[in-house]
């Protein structure tokens, strides 16, 4: 596997989170960065967090970092990329604590088009 921080996503990651009203995300603890070479057959992206027990081992802050598996992530349209960031996003809880929001009640293909449609003149 490879990895590289996206600035450029990581902007849109921020801005996305500003314009859906996510005010309980910090930030300056997101990070996007793309990688390449997964052997994943279905996986776009993915949400990692900085746990509980290595926040207070290292005495840092809850951080957040979206992985866009490129091989997957570059195929698709804007409609589908900005779909996929907005889909990361609503797995932050509203603690934000280095935990998750799990699929079925806070992450599903409604949450995110009811999310997108709020946002989506803004990047098509």
């Amino acid at each position: 596997m490879k990895y590289k921080y996206s600035e450029h996503w990581t902007v849109v990651a921020r801005e996305l989170a500003v314009k859906l009203g996510l005010d309980y995300i910090d930030l300056d603890q997101i990070a996007v960065i793309e990688s390449q070479g997964s052997k994943t057959k279905r996986t776009i992206a993915r949400i990692h967090a900085l746990g509980k027990v290595m926040q207070l081992g290292m005495t840092q802050k809850p951080f957040y970092t979206i992985e866009l598996l490129t091989e997957k992530f570059d195929g698709q349209n804007q409609e589908g990329k900005i779909k996929t960031i907005i889909h990361e996003l609503l797995h932050i809880p509203a603690c934000f604590g280095g935990g998750f929001r799990h699929h079925r009640q806070h992450v599903n293909t409604r949450t995110v088009e009811n999310q997108y449609q709020k946002i989506k003149d803004l990047y098509t």
